[in-house]
């Protein structure tokens, strides 16, 4: 009677987590909790057998991945691959004691009044903040002291400054031949100051006339709209005539006034570099014996190829996470920038970890030390964003196993009432 007993307690058991798992077939993030039989041994003796009966131990499978469904939110954040997101309680966000640390395989965040990305159900992101030029600083991997709940609000407006500008011309042979006239050649390129402002640098080329023959080279003047003192800088650029090299960049060198601001050409990159009163900036013209940026050919006056980076200021438009963890906010403007990292917890044992409401987890002493990885790195997988991770219940498998569980119910309320006949019997002996 006692082992039929165990038996319906421990189908009882089986019974509520596949009545869970049924329950949550559609929650997003869900992992299907599972049941594992024992059986119970006891001694036996003197030819007789002593029925110990069954136990059950009872686990979330946390390892099991859902598949990934698609969404039309940048910040509807799944994993591709082993790892957990690190989320806290919204309710403990500036309230001045410890966040407590909670894992999640997926999420849907929306920024609230305050702009921390959060669940519906009240998770707030956590996450590394991005240093001014996008970088993060190195930060503890096996403590969660660093991480802070991710904000966006601070960053409705912002601008880039152009630290890199691009831009190749065909110069005309026949310019620099004697007795023509030492006419200048101008290019203006638009480019963003420090406080997104639009500034013009003009690049002018100016042929070196000979009194005889034809010299192929040519002044570089730079003028910036911004600087008081111009040109900001000046170079002397020859190029190749000979059969092999012809129309390539030759040499390139400083004026022979000097430097003015420090600038330098590097023969090694093709890239100049000056110095503006809002911080240096290289400008990419070629290299020499290489053809590209600047080329002096028997052709018309051409500029061609001109690239910047940098941006005026812009709003706010959305915000994306990218495959290695970094979230970034994309402004109308057209660049982005880098706002924090979100790592990826591990634990040696992910099925040790304590389930909590909202397809949360905690850390326990059976999951063993957490340690924060970098997204797609070590053992994780990398994140996605326009994506949420579904329920790993399998309906056909629970609905089987509904039915193999009632059936064991059934049989093992059957031993229990053979048991209670069996003893009515002995009494009715008696009479």
């Amino acid at each position: 009677m006692n082992a039929g007993v165990t038996g319906l307690n421990v189908n009882a058991s089986r019974l509520a987590t596949i009545s869970d798992n049924i329950a949550n077939s559609s929650t997003f993030g869900y992992k299907t909790a599972e049941s594992d039989f024992s059986s119970i041994a006891l001694d036996s003796g003197g030819g007789t057998y002593t029925a110990g009966g069954v136990t059950v131990s009872t686990f979330r499978n946390v390892e099991g991945q859902g598949t990934l469904v698609t969404t039309g939110n940048a910040t509807d954040i799944s994993i591709a691959g082993r790892g957990m997101l690190p989320v806290t309680s919204v309710v403990d966000v500036g309230s001045g004691d410890d966040q407590p640390l909670m894992l999640v395989s997926t999420g849907s965040f929306e920024p609230d009044k305050n702009g921390i990305l959060r669940t519906q159900s009240g998770l707030a992101l956590l996450g590394w903040p991005a240093n001014v030029d996008g970088t993060v600083s190195p930060r503890a991997r096996d403590s969660a002291s660093g991480l802070e709940p991710v904000r966006v609000t601070s960053n409705q407006l912002a601008a880039e400054a152009t630290e890199n500008i691009s831009f190749g011309a065909n110069l005309p042979a026949s310019a620099t031949a004697a007795g023509e006239p030492a006419s200048p050649l101008p290019i203006s390129i638009e480019y963003f100051g420090n406080l997104g402002t639009s500034e013009t640098l003009t690049a002018t080329f100016t042929p070196q006339i000979p009194e005889s023959g034809q010299s192929n080279s040519w002044q570089l003047q730079l003028t910036d709209s911004a600087s008081a003192a111009n040109p900001v800088a000046t170079f002397e650029i020859a190029f190749d005539a000979s059969r092999t090299g012809g129309g390539a960049i030759s040499s390139v060198s400083l004026a022979s006034t000097g430097a003015v601001n420090g600038e330098s050409y590097d023969a090694d990159t093709g890239e100049l570099t000056i110095n503006l009163d809002g911080g240096p900036m290289s400008i990419l013209i070629g290299r020499p014996g290489h053809d590209g940026q600047l080329s002096q050919l028997s052709s018309e006056f051409a500029p061609h190829a001109i690239t910047k980076d940098g941006a005026p200021v812009g709003n706010l438009s959305t915000i994306e996470i990218d495959e290695g963890g970094i979230l970034r906010a994309v402004y109308d403007t057209g660049f982005s920038r880098s706002l924090y990292q979100v790592p990826l917890a591990d634990v040696p044992n992910l099925n040790g970890l304590r389930a909590l409401d909202n397809q949360a987890f905690a850390l326990t002493d059976k999951s063993g030390s957490m340690y924060l990885w970098d997204a797609g790195s070590g053992p994780t997988g990398s994140t996605i964003g326009f994506a949420r991770e579904s329920s790993t219940t399998d309906i056909a498998g629970e609905l089987t196993a509904l039915i193999e569980t009632q059936r064991a119910y059934s049989s093992n309320a059957k031993i229990i009432q053979t048991v209670d006949e069996m003893l009515q019997e002995t009494t009715n002996i008696k009479r």
